[in-house]
């Protein structure tokens, strides 16, 4: 399976970097190694200053996922009518349309619709948009509340407002409802609105989200996002009673323009044979999804790792999430070590320099294994070559797509299975049944 990377703000050149053409099949497992052939060509320090500000755009992006606590884990309802949400909304990597490494959507805001390009963050809850006059907002399309017949906003007292992170109602009950948030590398104040929302045919009325009034910092997705987190002001939970709580998605490869991947929202279109392991909830980080991964294949060998590495400990923070918003995949340290020792053994060829915070490259060509991750009730995702190495476009270099996570404090013990890792895969996010599911599925285009 291929993992993708959450909403952290960076302009790439086009010169970033390359995975390798998409494998065609639909089984889970491709257990075969095939070569990988370097570009040659042009200098290399624009891409590996590129991959040096992603990887340390990704510190940032994991950093924020683990100091923001969001509400209580809102219940979940089955859906009142089960025929709905089977509309796919397409989907497409943001890189070369807005310069960010986010998963985008068309989203129509408001009455008339008012479109926009949001991120879909499956690590965060809250949804914001550029609203007019926002200070430091980088986007020239923005939403207008004024020209919306059905919006207003949330007042402070209610519910909402309750629920958003660090609420500001200086004026009393009844005030507009505002809140600040920071977001990576980032921190915004927005007021608290309702709107209509519409992804594709799936309407959503009277939608609460952040109005951006004003933004400090580059890491916030230009034109805004929408969490699909597990919190209350989620888009799973503004739904349950529509969608059930389940959704899922397909990221195409990264380096296409076009919207080709799918995002479904509701039971109904799921993938009836997809393998799936626990859904595991975490009461100090209760939004994002946690797994529980037991160990780690480079090619058809066990890498050798204390399971305490891997152990799901609520406590700590300790274990494995899947993030598409992070770009490629961290492992905490030890993990990490075991997974580049077995693949620099396996492809027994001199590593090159290291490269943007990336430790295994080669200049030269070599046999790439595939790199298996193991859950529990016995599902495994077999991650081909493109899953697995990142290409210079022009520079001759390629560079396992994986990185460790810091060697002290909260973030070290957490495993981020990412979107580089998550691409070309359906994955599945079923949280009225406790569930994550995965299965191969070509979508690049």
């Amino acid at each position: 399976m291929s993992f993708v990377a959450l909403p952290l703000l960076l302009v790439f050149s086009s010169t970033f970097f390359t995975s390798a053409t998409a494998v065609r099949s639909t089984t889970l497992l491709l257990a075969r190694s095939h070569s990988v052939t370097p570009n040659a060509g042009a200098p290399l320090s624009a891409w590996a200053a590129s991959v040096a500000a992603q990887s340390a755009a990704d510190t940032a992006r994991v950093v924020s996922m683990l100091t923001v606590t969001a509400g209580p884990l809102a219940k979940t309802k089955p859906p009142k009518n089960k025929n709905k949400g089977n509309t796919p909304v397409p989907i497409a990597p943001g890189r070369q349309i807005l310069s960010i490494p986010n998963y985008i959507a068309r989203a129509g805001l408001g009455t008339p619709a008012q479109t926009l390009l949001v991120a879909i963050d499956p690590s965060n809850d809250a949804a914001w948009v550029p609203c007019s006059a926002c200070a430091g907002c980088v986007s020239s399309a923005s939403f207008s509340p004024t020209q919306s017949s059905t919006y207003r906003t949330v007042p402070c007292g209610s519910p909402q407002c309750a629920q958003v992170p660090s609420p500001s109602c200086p004026a009393g009950v009844g005030s507009s409802c505002g809140f600040n948030l920071t977001y990576a590398a980032s921190a915004f104040q927005a007021v608290l609105g309702q709107d209509s929302l519409a992804l594709e045919n799936n309407v959503v009325v009277s939608y609460t989200f952040g109005c951006l009034r004003v933004v400090t910092g580059n890491s916030v997705p230009p034109q805004g996002l929408i969490g699909f987190g597990r919190g209350p002001l989620s888009f799973l939970s503004q739904t349950k009673d529509t969608y059930g709580s389940v959704f899922s998605y397909c990221l195409p490869n990264y380096r296409s323009s076009n919207f080709s991947g799918t995002l479904k929202l509701g039971p109904l279109g799921q993938p009836k044979r997809i393998k799936t392991t626990p859904l595991l909830y975490n009461p100090h980080r209760p939004s994002l999804y946690y797994v529980n991964m037991i160990g780690i294949r480079v090619g058809s060998k066990a890498v050798s790792v204390p399971q305490s590495n891997l152990a799901f400990d609520p406590v700590t923070g300790r274990g494995t999430i899947i993030d598409a918003g992070t770009m490629f995949t961290r492992l905490a340290a030890p993990v990490y070590a075991g997974v580049r020792d077995a693949f620099r053994s396996r492809v027994r060829t001199p590593v090159a320099a290291p490269l943007g915070g990336f430790d295994t490259c080669y200049n030269v060509t070599v046999s790439v294994p595939t790199i298996t991750f193991m859950f529990a009730a016995g599902v495994t995702v077999t991650l081909p070559e493109e899953n697995v190495m990142i290409h210079s476009s022009s520079g001759g270099i390629a560079c396992l797509a994986m990185a460790a996570g810091p060697s002290d404090g909260v973030n070290a013990a957490l495993n981020v299975l990412a979107s580089m890792q998550q691409q070309n895969h359906r994955v599945l996010f079923d949280v009225a049944n406790g569930r994550v599911g995965f299965s191969r599925e070509l979508c690049t285009a």
